[in-house]
């Protein structure tokens, strides 16, 4: 299509293995069709093919990308070809000297989850001790002098701490910190009744967030992501379906976002068979939702469709069955209905469980361990 311009970013997600359990966990719920990850010399022709179609930013992720004893060399080759290069991690295992390979080979930027301020719950929400050894990578980055950013997953058992949250990013020496409310995709959706947080909850969190972000202006970066289901119109879905970003999954399935691959009937083509380019360009599969031909009412008519370009096609798929109706958070969407259903029954299920229940709730099973960087 002439008129669709070059992707600016690959989300590349090496592996889904991962040694966390996180309720909130937007990843495929199928974990074992991902069993088959692409190898070394794979993954470096899709590095390959991306920046000779105008990617200039690589975020390597996962599940848990320090879990392919590969990454380094990923690394070096990506840098190579002149990417800004992003880790995604939830640095277990990014112990000081594989954070230093790392940034040898070329790494520009680290990406670093945390679930909670608080010690003992952060270690129950991911479902392993794990939060002092994220402190620790946090303090081998910034000795390195590569930019840090702390991610945190708002929900109904962490918001009501935002502003211990935001003390601790500040003192990890987070350069950007990115508060980004539960999206309801893969588990997170299985989970959905014990995340979604109250209306006052967010009203709180949002306030403490904005003051937070002008008391540290000139030191942090501060985004806040607001909460879908609260709201009365989506948030635009990647800029648009197909049109700034594409997905790379472990088994080299390529996606117009992250999650898309809920989406039953999207039949996504396969780097090892297409190419990036015609994939990018011609696939049936990113070009389904570009533009705005395809959008039904209300949204045909709806001034906004080219701001919010219908809403999210994985969240309107997930609870219509339809991936071309009205995103249902819409006030307008006449599937509004479900999103206040949802709603209704979150609150019915009462206050956030303790740390000590959240082992207890539905999570995700991983694939097993292989290696990581630096053994």
């Amino acid at each position: 299509m002439a008129d669709v311009s070059p992707p600016l970013g690959l989300l590349a997600e090496l592996t889904y293995r991962c040694p966390l359990h996180c309720a909130y966990c937007s990843n495929p719920v199928n974990l074992a069709a991902y069993r088959d990850e692409l190898s070394t010399e794979q993954w470096a022709d899709v590095f390959t093919q991306a920046r000779e179609l105008g990617v200039l930013q690589l975020h390597l992720s996962g599940g848990e990308p320090l879990a392919r004893p590969d990454l380094r060399e990923l690394v070096e080759h990506a840098h190579g070809l002149g990417l800004y290069l992003n880790l995604v991690t939830a640095a277990l295992s990014l112990t000081e000297a594989a954070a230093a390979a790392l940034a040898a080979a070329g790494l520009d930027h680290v990406q670093i989850s945390v679930q909670d301020a608080d010690p003992v719950s952060a270690n129950a929400i991911a479902g392993v001790r794990g939060h002092d050894r994220k402190l620790a990578a946090a303090g081998a980055v910034k000795r390195l002098g590569l930019p840090l950013t702390a991610n945190v997953v708002l929900h109904r058992g962490n918001l009501d701490r935002i502003a211990e949250i935001i003390d601790l990013a500040e003192a990890m020496g987070a350069d950007r910190l990115e508060l980004a409310n539960t999206q309801y995709y893969g588990w997170g959706l299985l989970n959905r009744d014990v995340l979604m947080p109250s209306r006052q909850q967010l009203d709180r969190a949002q306030r403490v967030a904005a003051a937070a972000r002008e008391r540290l202006a000139e030191k942090m970066t501060i985004v806040y992501i607001v909460a879908d289901y609260h709201a009365d119109r989506p948030k635009p879905c990647m800029n648009g379906w197909g049109s700034r970003q594409l997905t790379v999954s472990p088994n080299g399935e390529v996606l117009p976002c992250p999650v898309a691959a809920v989406i039953d009937d999207l039949n996504p083509e396969n780097v090892l068979r297409s190419s990036l380019k015609q994939i990018w360009y011609a696939s049936e599969s990113f070009n389904r939702f570009r533009g705005t031909a395809w959008m039904p009412e209300p949204c045909q008519s709806c001034p906004q469709k080219e701001i919010d370009f219908g809403g999210c096609r994985c969240q309107a798929y997930q609870l219509t069955g339809d991936a071309a109706a009205t995103d249902p958070v819409c006030g307008l969407s006449p599937n509004r209905g479900l999103v206040d259903a949802a709603l209704a029954a979150a609150a019915d299920a009462g206050p956030a469980p303790a740390p000590a229940q959240w082992a207890t709730r539905i999570s995700p099973r991983r694939m097993p361990r292989a290696g990581t960087v630096g053994e």
